[in-house]
């Protein structure tokens, strides 16, 4: 089933504003220790970089491949592929184990044909023909909220940033490069069946537009294009149309 994903561009205080609307009505996610965790993800791209360069000339459907992990911890290891129609998105999981992420990075995929799951049998397909290979580290602190009726979660992303060369996502200690303006978060908002009216009447913060936001293309660029420390992102984009 296929869920209705919403991204904004906020600034802390808008966070913090919206977090204490949203917590009479939902509640923080009781996965997140503390309120929040690290979310790491490995993701994957081919050949030509199809699911980068996608991205960039607005193609509606499109995929992306990727390893994650919370809180660089090797319990609960999964490899998902993220499919996305338009503001809709439709992802599928697969445990892996330690070993069998190494084997990946080594380059040793024949054990994914042997997997009971559907999901690692197509993953070695595309390292195989469209030679897909590890691409770029994507870090996030998140703050989930949720609420049961509609299946609504809102997430506070903040401190996104890129790792590339090195694919080491156990290590908390990977150097990493900022991709947002200091104080920006990414907002998002996804529900599979309906948005209860008294979540939706809360968004958009200050009449925004939801925009079509790719943490993953985000660090590509900060690790691949761009020289600069901050990859800076204007006002103008964060409060611009899709």
């Amino acid at each position: 089933m296929y869920r209705n994903e919403w991204k904004y561009y906020i600034s802390q205080w808008e966070a913090e504003e919206l977090k204490r609307r949203l917590l009479p009505f939902m509640e923080v996610d009781p996965y997140a220790r503390g309120g929040q965790y690290t979310i790491r993800s490995l993701y994957f791209d081919d050949y030509w970089d199809s699911a980068y360069t996608e991205k960039m000339m607005g193609i509606s459907d499109r995929k992306k491949w990727r390893i994650r992990i919370y809180d660089y911890s090797d319990v609960g290891i999964k490899l998902e592929r993220k499919k996305k129609k338009s503001s809709y998105i439709f992802k599928e999981s697969a445990p892996l184990s330690r070993q069998e992420f190494e084997w990946i990075l080594e380059g040793k995929y024949e054990f994914l044909l042997g997997s009971p799951h559907n999901l690692c049998r197509e993953f070695y397909y595309e390292c195989m023909v469209n030679l897909q290979r590890p691409k770029v580290i994507v870090d996030y602190e998140r703050t989930p909220l949720i609420r049961r009726e509609g299946d609504v979660r809102v997430t506070f992303d903040r401190d996104v940033r890129a790792a590339a060369f090195n694919y080491d996502i156990f290590d908390p200690n990977l150097p990493t490069r900022a991709t947002l303006e200091p104080g920006v978060l990414v907002l998002e908002v996804k529900f599979t069946e309906f948005l209860p009216s008294v979540i939706k009447e809360l968004l958009p913060l200050d009449g925004q537009q939801f925009l079509a936001i790719s943490k993953y293309t985000l660090c590509y660029e900060a690790a691949f294009f761009r020289t600069d420390v901050l990859a800076g992102i204007s006002k103008t984009n964060r409060r611009g149309k899709r």
